[in-house]
């Protein structure tokens, strides 16, 4: 199953977590919002597709750029999670599937909160943001 996950940055460096709601797998879990692909779509598209239906957003091309892909086993549930770091949207992040927000600076976040995979994605952000930022 190919997965789609998006990392929104705001201004002050904080990314956006969405928690997973009863009833799912790893429920009460905090994740970087995103979803399945469907047959026949790119990454690209998935992930505009997932904010605009989780989120209330629309992003363009321009706006993300690859952070990485992590493969994993959940044990029957096998998985490419494809993250992406998203730096530009359109409208403000509203929960539209009644899931929890919530807006974290990527140091303050315990990584036991997170779905397993989702703890490789904040690697990936603190690697990220520990780079010197060009101006």
């Amino acid at each position: 199953m190919h997965v789609v996950a998006g990392v929104l940055v705001d201004t002050a460096g904080r990314v956006l977590l969405a928690q997973r709601p009863p009833g799912k797998h790893l429920a009460g879990m905090w994740e970087f919002p995103g979803g399945k692909l469907e047959s026949g779509e790119t990454p690209q598209a998935g992930l505009a597709r997932e904010l605009h239906e989780e989120l209330d957003i629309r992003i363009e091309p321009a706006d993300i750029a690859a952070l990485t892909q992590v493969p994993w086993s959940y044990g029957e549930r096998e998985l490419l999670l494809d993250a992406w770091r998203v730096h530009a949207w359109q409208g403000a992040p509203r929960s539209v599937e009644g899931q929890a927000l919530q807006w974290r600076h990527p140091h303050d976040i315990e990584p036991a909160q997170l779905a397993p995979a989702d703890r490789e994605i904040l690697r990936a952000v603190a690697l990220w943001s520990s780079r010197p930022q060009r101006v």
